[in-house]
């Protein structure tokens, strides 16, 4: 699996260290940035991220800022992205199956690296369920794009 990572300023330590765990697994990463705690403005890297996922470059993405709001904001302006703010495992899975999300933004402020590594790794290994009623309201979600 090839995954699109970025974040801002506030959350470079934890994407190093949630990259370095998914590579240990195996997985590709592609690291949009920020490489550094020098105050930056998250778009610049988010939304090439995000572009990624939409176009299939990488399969999945994980966006990180302080809090995960301003990211996960950004990521589902991008056209065929649905980006979760997540903060335990139980809604993780449950984005997956229902609402088959492709992005997925922490807080680094808000969940510990310990945490974060278990959501990380429920949201990868939990597949969308494929129930009707789940696709027509994905259908319905992504049809407002066209709007």
């Amino acid at each position: 699996m090839k995954i699109a990572m970025a974040c801002d300023h506030g959350a470079v330590e934890l994407k190093n260290k949630l990259k370095a765990h998914l590579q240990e697994k195996g997985m590709e990463v592609v690291d949009f940035g920020t490489h550094t705690t020098d105050s930056c403005d998250y778009p610049d890297y988010i939304a090439p991220a995000a572009q990624a996922v939409a176009s299939g470059e990488c399969d999945r993405g994980i966006v990180l800022c302080t809090t995960g709001i301003g990211v996960s904001i950004v990521a589902n302006k991008i056209k065929g992205i649905r980006c979760a703010l997540l903060s335990d495992t139980m809604t993780a899975r449950l984005t997956r199956e229902h609402n088959d999300t492709n992005m997925m933004a922490l807080g680094a402020g808000v969940t510990g690296p310990m945490l974060a590594q278990e959501i990380v790794d429920v949201w990868l290994a939990t597949d969308f369920s494929h129930s009707e009623r789940h696709q027509r309201r994905i259908d319905k979600v992504m049809a407002l794009e066209k709007l």
